[in-house]
């Protein structure tokens, strides 16, 4: 399966924007991308009303539901990756509307293995897959100990239910340890074929730059979903996927404008397998006749440079349910 040719990418070079208030809930990367999508003005009137620095009563209720929390957090060398930290529902959860404890932590096997120190920047993302509810949590470790950590809120928002498949937990699950294989440099084949066959990944970003505050950056997760196929492998060392519509805040896409370091996790339901994939990533502005991909405003490309692979690091086996209705708008990638 392979992308379109070279794609005529429009990189359209606005004028910087002027740097955000101290206390606006976008980075100039968030607002660059806002002007190129063309959302900006919309944004400046909504994004400090839904971007908030406290969670509200029903997200403090939310997340105690879970039986995992989507993580995006950065290494020694400042690279993002994203994971899942997993526990009996309960293991978060919200002392006060300003703070999130989750009681579980990176394990061994993982590339976010000692990196919640006191202070780390941390994107959480919390996913209910029976329901396909989610919300965001954004800030920086405020306390650590052996059991997990706390983190103080700098952006809680939700998000909506769009492009998630439906998941339900089953009886069984995986009680053997995760198993870390050595990192590889580009994709095997069996890499290959557990992207071409997702229809979920999530991804970690970061941005710290002129004007930068907590309230505005920091570390992100999100979830990007789509019919089985929707990220295309060019090749050993190079993704490619849709970009759809969405809540128009542009925090992934923002924070990559500013800094293409990227972090992707494919997560294996059945099997409880994890792919960690770290890159850079580019946008390639165009419009969906031009993108090559149905339902696509513009395309990620994302050049590989490290993958890790982790059997069993998900404890619970879930089962596929029904696909979201908006995945049913997009397409599939042209076959040669």
């Amino acid at each position: 399966m392979n992308a379109p040719g070279p794609l005529s990418i429009h990189e359209a070079t606005p004028s910087q924007p002027s740097l955000p208030a101290p206390d606006a809930p976008f980075h100039a990367g968030e607002l660059a991308v806002q002007t190129l999508a063309g959302s900006r003005e919309a944004m400046a009137e909504i994004g400090a009303r839904v971007i908030r620095t406290a969670m509200p009563e029903q997200h403090r209720l939310f997340f105690p539901q879970l039986p995992f929390i989507v993580t995006g957090g950065l290494d020694v060398h400042d690279q993002p990756w994203a994971t899942l930290l997993s526990g009996t529902p309960g293991f978060v959860s919200s002392p006060d509307p300003t703070l999130l404890r989750v009681d579980a932590l990176p394990p061994p096997t993982d590339p976010l293995h000692g990196a919640l120190a006191s202070g780390a920047s941390l994107g959480l993302l919390g996913i209910e897959p029976s329901t396909r509810r989610r919300n965001r949590v954004n800030g920086r470790v405020v306390a650590l100990d052996e059991h997990g950590f706390t983190m103080r809120v700098a952006q809680s928002f939700g998000n909506c239910p769009q492009y998630i498949r439906k998941r339900e937990v089953t009886p069984e699950g995986h009680d053997a340890p995760p198993q870390a294989e050595s990192p590889q440099a580009s994709l095997d084949d069996d890499a290959q074929w557990q992207i071409a066959s997702a229809d979920t990944f999530f991804i970690a970003t970061h941005y710290v730059g002129d004007g930068a505050t907590e309230r505005s950056a920091g570390t992100d997760v999100s979830h990007r979903g789509g019919k089985p196929g929707f990220v295309c492998v060019d090749d050993a060392t190079t993704l490619t996927w849709p970009d759809f519509r969405g809540n128009a805040y542009y925090n992934t896409l923002g924070n990559l404008h500013a800094n293409p370091r990227a972090g992707l996790v494919f997560v294996d339901f059945a099997s409880g397998d994890f792919l960690h994939v770290a890159g850079n990533a580019e946008i390639l502005w165009q419009n969906e006749a031009e993108s090559g991909f149905d339902g696509a405003q513009r395309l990620v490309r994302l050049h590989v440079r490290e993958v890790r692979r982790v059997r069993g690091a998900l404890p619970a086996a879930w089962r596929e349910g029904e696909a979201s209705p908006s995945v049913e708008r997009t397409g599939a990638w042209a076959t040669v």
